[in-house]
């Protein structure tokens, strides 16, 4: 890999440190690579090696200018102690398929051995580390170091070329950099784990309020550390990621903190950062099915992916373009089935109804890493993806052409699951399997029953993105059991019914302290960042 330009320009190149310490492309695009499967990955090699191995040559091919060293770091700090098993990513069988009339054997890839108890752990373990090795040292490397966002029109004003030179300027000196994100769940917690506490780097959180799990708001407020910030948004999630998203693009409020000497970055999907950690639990997942002689090296398998924002299973197309063998990606929704629309349609239209669903991650309408896989099925025509962008956001809904979706197709597919539908997947996956899924999992294992394998599939896997302990009420409705009022209670009795037991970091989080208790009107998000910029040391 080399350069990294915006989705929606080829101008104004950076390298891979630069991308992840900007976050997002100062257009307001997201950052790619051309060179994206130009170089494979072996897959006859890969069943030997280790996730730790996996990671570093993965890594190593698509952040080019980090070193080896660097990258090594990065894999032993991210993934030493702070993940319960040693595959970090482990495979377990379904013995019980969700479809039975197919004999294509089923496995569930587990994300959620980290932290915080969710896949996001995965790469939010990582871009700190990665982060911390983009300071301005390292820019010097490039002439294009510029950091920060700014417009989101496809031409930066004169206004916004001054901010970036005040902004470069701060980098001269003690630059620190304040991390904003929203979250729709499990994003806020991973980051505020990866980032607590980091020298010259704070973050900010903000959560849709009373639209994530009792247990997921409980791990972001009661977040220790001196450069912290969660706050509560009134509205919905694609409320509090547009309003981040105009934050980015404030130059007003870049200005002041560029006086502090503060830049914005993102630790939300949309950082390149965040996206190529997670490609590696694909080739993983590959070699543990080679490992238990499941498939032969060069045999297709089937990815089904929970997703809201896209992010997740578009790390699964890079690992496709990687040379891994992707027989299909199926894309699992909940009832905000916006993704599944636009698979079957071609358009993507975000002025339909909000619905808060037992699956709160994936309560999105506005898919934001989907410009992403635009850029690559429109074969690099920013021009194009700028179009579709502009429209999106002055219009609600864009319409892509025939063939550009006939190219997508033959990759993706996908389907969802209503509420019914996702209690039903939660009970059958326990009594056929005696196994245990979230909501989200659970939207992915009803599509599995739903869509039939592709053909000449050898092994189908599908991503189970969170604890059930996450959501203890709603896998506890889902198998029938009586709910006590207290979700932790709830946790109690789903652990007595099934004989499984919670991850200690979610059993002991009634006993700690809420720090954070903020909420704020969409209007008041850029004083709450400003305020968190004064807090940086």
């Amino acid at each position: 890999m080399g350069t990294y330009h915006s989705t929606r320009a080829r101008n104004n190149n950076k390298t891979a440190r630069v991308a992840i310490r900007q976050g997002l492309a100062s257009d307001g695009g997201l950052f790619v690579s051309d060179d994206l499967g130009l170089t494979n990955i072996d897959v006859n090699t890969i069943a030997a090696k280790s996730y730790h191995e996996l990671a570093h040559e993965i890594m190593a091919m698509l952040l080019p200018d980090f070193t080896a060293d660097e990258i090594a770091q990065c894999v032993d700090e991210a993934y030493g102690s702070s993940f319960a098993h040693t595959e970090i990513t482990p495979l377990v069988a379904l013995p019980c398929a969700p479809d039975s009339s197919t004999d294509v054997p089923s496995f569930v890839l587990e994300l959620f051995h980290g932290p915080t108890s969710a896949f996001k752990d995965v790469a939010l373990q990582m871009l700190p580390r990665l982060m911390a090795r983009t300071g301005a040292a390292a820019e010097n490397k490039t002439n294009n170091g510029t950091v920060g966002t700014t417009a989101t029109s496809s031409e930066l004003d004169t206004e916004a070329e001054a901010v970036d030179e005040a902004v470069a300027a701060a980098k001269a000196t003690d630059e620190r950099v304040l991390i904003v994100t929203a979250t729709s769940g499990d994003t806020g917690k991973a980051a505020l784990a990866g980032f607590a506490d980091a020298p010259g780097v704070g973050i900010v959180v903000f959560y849709p309020e009373g639209k994530v799990s009792r247990v997921q708001e409980l791990q972001m407020t009661t977040q220790t550390g001196s450069n912290v910030t969660v706050c509560a948004v009134r509205g919905n999630f694609d409320d509090a990621q547009t309003a981040v998203k105009h934050i980015f693009a404030n130059a007003e409020l870049k200005e002041r903190l560029a006086a502090q000497n503060v830049v914005l970055s993102s630790a939300n999907s949309i950082n390149v950062g965040r996206l190529v950690p997670q490609v590696v639990y694909y080739f993983s997942a590959y070699a543990q099915l080679i490992r238990q002689g499941s498939i032969m090296p060069g045999e297709l398998v089937e990815f089904c992916v929970p997703t809201g924002n896209f992010g997740d299973i578009l790390a699964g197309y890079y690992a496709q373009c990687l040379g891994l063998p992707v027989a299909k990606l199926l894309v699992a929704s909940d009832k905000n089935n916006v993704l599944f629309d636009f698979l079957e349609t071609g358009v993507y239209n975000r002025l339909r109804p909000f619905y808060t669903t037992s699956s709160p991650s994936m309560d999105i309408l506005v898919s934001s890493n989907l410009e992403r896989m635009l850029y690559y099925f429109a074969q690099g025509n920013t021009e194009l993806v700028s179009s579709f962008m502009d429209k999106l956001a002055n219009q609600g809904s864009y319409t892509i052409p025939a063939d550009m979706l006939a190219r997508i197709r033959t990759v993706f597919d996908g389907s969802w699951a209503n509420e019914e539908q996702v209690n039903a997947a939660i009970q059958s996956c326990w009594e056929r399997n005696h196994y245990l899924i979230d909501p989200h999992t659970a939207c992915g294992y009803h599509v599995l029953g739903e869509i039939a394998p592709t053909p000449n599939t050898a092994a189908r896997v599908l991503l189970s993105t969170a604890s059930p302990y996450k959501f203890p009420r709603v896998v506890a409705d889902a198998l029938g059991l009586e709910t006590p009022a207290d979700d932790f209670d709830c946790m109690s009795a789903l652990e007595a019914a099934t004989n499984t037991q919670a991850p200690a970091q979610l059993a002991t989080l009634r006993e700690q302290r809420v720090l954070h208790t903020s909420v704020a009107d969409i209007d008041e998000l850029p004083r709450v960042v400003e305020q968190a910029a004064t807090m940086l040391t």
